[in-house]
């Protein structure tokens, strides 16, 4: 009805009615589901640059952080530029002390040729330096290609992407390996939080 038809997902998602209007998340949002290990708490934050201070309210917060990056042409190239979104996220979610890492390669149905390994690892490699710069350690970063909009890689395994033999992490915990983006929440270790130390505010 408002022709937000790229949006399928997030439009859910997005509740605000000048959200669903733009076609891009203001506040942040948080969804409850259950994986085979973990109740896990999705805290959907804006990528847009001017609610920049919602993402941060909701960034500070998490065990892990979930860095979606589009695969589209001329998207991911927006993203990492200089003053982009990706390099932004990343940064932020480092300094607020969210030391667990999960790259999400969005939108392979529109790369071209759809579902393009090349444009994969050509993403996979300028996000790996980037973070490298940061502070994160690419090998403990699992790298997963999917489509939000076809569910590719999100729950099972994608026959679209025959090439993709799945994602490897190696950390001081153990190893870890998986083929879609729920196996990599369920690699997640959980920060020890200091509850028996003294209150500080």
């Amino acid at each position: 009805e408002m022709g937000k038809g790229s949006f399928k997902y997030a439009w859910v998602l997005d509740k605000l009615k000048a959200e669903r209007e733009r076609g891009i998340t203001i506040d942040i949002a948080l969804w409850k589901f259950e994986t085979a290990k973990y109740y896990v708490t999705i805290i959907d934050a804006p990528g847009h640059r001017d609610f920049i201070k919602n993402m941060i309210t909701g960034t500070s917060q998490a065990d892990c952080a979930v860095l979606i990056v589009a695969a589209g042409t001329g998207e991911f190239e927006a993203g990492i530029s200089k003053n982009g979104q990706t390099r932004e996220h990343a940064l932020l979610a480092f300094t607020l002390g969210v030391k667990q890492l999960i790259v999400g390669v969005n939108k392979m149905d529109s790369t071209e040729p759809p579902y393009s390994e090349n444009r994969f690892e050509e993403i996979k490699k300028e996000v790996s330096s980037y973070i490298k710069k940061i502070g994160y350690n690419p090998a403990t970063v699992a790298f997963v290609p999917i489509s939000g909009w076809h569910g590719d890689n999100m729950l099972e395994a994608s026959d679209k992407m025959p090439w993709f033999k799945g994602w490897n992490i190696e950390r001081k915990e153990g190893k870890a390996e998986g083929k879609c983006l729920i196996e990599a929440l369920d690699a997640i270790l959980p920060p020890s939080r200091p509850t028996d130390k003294p209150l500080r505010l």
